[in-house]
């Protein structure tokens, strides 16, 4: 058996193929076919010097040597458009996550968004759109004497545009709302239906917490226009059609739209109706927020024996880091509009999160969806909030506060009220620098990046597949492709060794076992989660509507299930 140190266990050099690959086809910077990124120490040292130029410069060096170490070894992981644009010569956001601004219910209007969005996405944005605020299809258009279109009409244009800018980026670039009471909502329940149709969008319904209770008590239901009950329909029947619907071809999705809002540390300032194209961000008009993420994967010690631990003092060391460089970005990154800038600049949103949650919990021992691995998310979440919050007061006394800071009204958010005493103090004598702190996003790409670690909060998918890989020369070849917790016990144990029963994939898990993680972190998470609850192609339709009342039930702010069916197919395939 191989015999190594504890720094080869964790090394910078790429330890699967996969993870270069990543690193070659998305973050190594090239500019005219010249390379200019000749190693991933250069990626991470761009990515630093960038991020200090709005530091004092008597800093400088201190924080670019603190940033480069946070990222080195994948434990600090940016979001993919910081890792791409950051210190690059590309004219690209440094968000993830964007909000359009509210639709004006006018041609002239909409088209202004819609060019808006182009822009945004153009700059590598995925984004957003309520369309609740145009009117129903067939109502009179004033001036004109003629119908009007309706939302799907203006979803099919936004849908083309984004076909024509991102074809090479894939599906879902783009996130649409619709309110449940809005006249023309049974028509966006089943917009995808059609397989050729949005396949851009990711479609959610905002459900409010009236539409629940009436669904509830099997009352009806009132649609409205401008305030006024324009139809009157079964609740129930209605929750039924947007359950048929997604248990036919997963969409669309559902986002409970007032706890979002209740809970959103800046509803004294702002409501809410979209999110990003993931749902993992809930912005406001024109909202956007730069991301990353802390590999908790890469900061287990003495992984799968009997004294494993994951190292608090490292966590919460990294998460202050991240903390920094994310404010860091909201005044490097360019926009796309001055309206994003304006927000972005207000309210100072960053998002840090996790990936890499179920490696680490492999590694502890710890059963994916079990009592004990909803304890230890929960006390991971919490010690994540306290410590963005911290890190974020102390930014406040040496920056000053985010400028759409009320004191009286945050320091009663649900978010602050929960925080730590100490923490809470340093709230209260500082104020603080981001409106908002923490999110979690799907990680597909930068965790591949990071060593094929678990996404964000989800389970592993499968411990090993095999995948085509092109190599630098060009020549392709077929590569095995490993969890990073099979990878490393394979690396300590042996090819042969037995995987521990902590070794759990997503076919072996409930959709119980999803959601219990999924509200285990919601309790300590300022904005949302992305995801997904994995169901069985044979699950029973009751079963399956009662996962999203069960998530309501369970303090979710949103829910997306996955059933493999005839329309979208099996998405990954071991």
């Amino acid at each position: 058996m191989y015999h190594f140190s504890h720094s080869d266990l964790y090394s910078t050099h790429f330890e699967q193929p996969i993870s270069e690959q990543i690193w070659r086809a998305k973050y190594q910077d090239k500019k005219d076919g010249r390379i200019i990124d000749f190693s991933v120490e250069d990626t991470w040292a761009r990515v630093a010097k960038a991020l200090v130029s709005q530091e004092v410069e008597a800093s400088k060096t201190e924080q670019e040597a603190r940033f480069t170490s946070a990222m080195r070894d994948f434990k600090l992981l940016p979001a993919g458009r910081i890792l791409v644009g950051a210190g690059s010569q590309k004219s690209v956001t440094l968000s993830n996550t964007f909000v359009m601004k509210t639709l004006p219910d006018s041609l002239e209007g909409i088209m202004d968004v819609v060019k808006e969005a182009a822009l945004t996405m153009k700059m590598g944005g995925g984004l957003g759109f309520d369309f609740s605020t145009l009117r129903p299809k067939g109502f009179n258009v004033d001036g004109l004497d003629c119908p009007a279109a309706g939302p799907l009409a203006a979803m099919d244009i936004c849908d083309a545009v984004c076909r024509m800018l991102v074809s090479g980026m894939g599906r879902g670039a783009m996130m649409g709302t619709l309110r449940d009471d809005h006249p023309d909502i049974e028509a966006f329940i089943v917009a995808k239906a059609d397989p050729a149709r949005m396949r851009n969008f990711n479609l959610s319904v905002m459900v409010s917490d009236a539409f629940m209770q009436a669904v509830a008590k099997g009352q009806n239901w009132a649609l409205r226009w401008n305030g006024k009950v324009v139809r009157t329909i079964d609740a129930c029947a209605l929750w039924t059609k947007i359950m048929e619907q997604n248990y036919k071809a997963a969409e669309p999705g559902v986002l409970f739209i007032d706890r979002i809002n209740a809970r959103n540390p800046l509803n004294y300032s702002e409501t809410i109706s979209a999110t990003n194209s993931c749902a993992e961000q809930p912005l406001p008009p024109n909202g956007t927020c730069p991301l990353a993420s802390i590999n908790l994967a890469r900061l287990v010690k003495a992984p799968f024996g009997s004294g494993s631990t994951l190292d608090p003092d490292a966590l919460q060391e990294l998460v202050e880091t991240a903390v920094r460089m994310l404010d860091n970005t909201l005044d490097v990154s360019d926009f796309a509009t001055p309206d994003q800038m304006h927000e972005a600049q207000s309210k100072r949103r960053v998002g840090v999160g996790v990936t890499g949650v179920a490696d680490a919990l492999i590694m502890l021992g710890i059963k994916y969806g079990s009592a004990a691995s909803v304890a230890q998310i929960d006390t991971w979440m919490r010690l994540i909030q306290n410590a963005a919050y911290r890190a974020s007061a102390l930014l406040a006394k040496e920056r000053g506060t985010f400028p759409a800071f009320d004191k009286v009204r945050h320091l009663q958010s649900a978010s602050v009220k929960a925080l730590d005493p100490a923490v809470r103090a340093l709230v209260a004598q500082y104020g603080l620098r981001n409106g908002a702190l923490t999110t979690i996003a799907p990680t597909g790409t930068t965790s591949m990046f990071g060593g094929n670690v678990s996404s964000g909060i989800e389970p592993v998918f499968s411990t090993s597949y095999r995948r085509k890989i092109t190599l630098p020369d060009g020549t392709k070849t077929e590569e095995l492709v490993e969890d990073y917790a099979v990878y490393l016990y394979r690396k300590l144990h042996g090819d042969d060794a037995p995987l521990t029963d902590a070794f759990v994939t997503v076919a072996e898990l409930s959709p119980a076992d999803h959601l219990r993680i999924q509200a285990a972190a919601q309790k300590w998470i300022d904005s949302g989660i992305s995801k997904t609850v994995n169901c069985p192609e044979d699950i029973s339709f009751d079963d399956f509507q009662n996962i999203y009342k069960e998530a309501y039930l369970m303090g979710c702010k949103g829910c997306t299930t996955y059933r493999p069916n005839d329309i979208t197919g099996s998405v990954l395939v071991a």
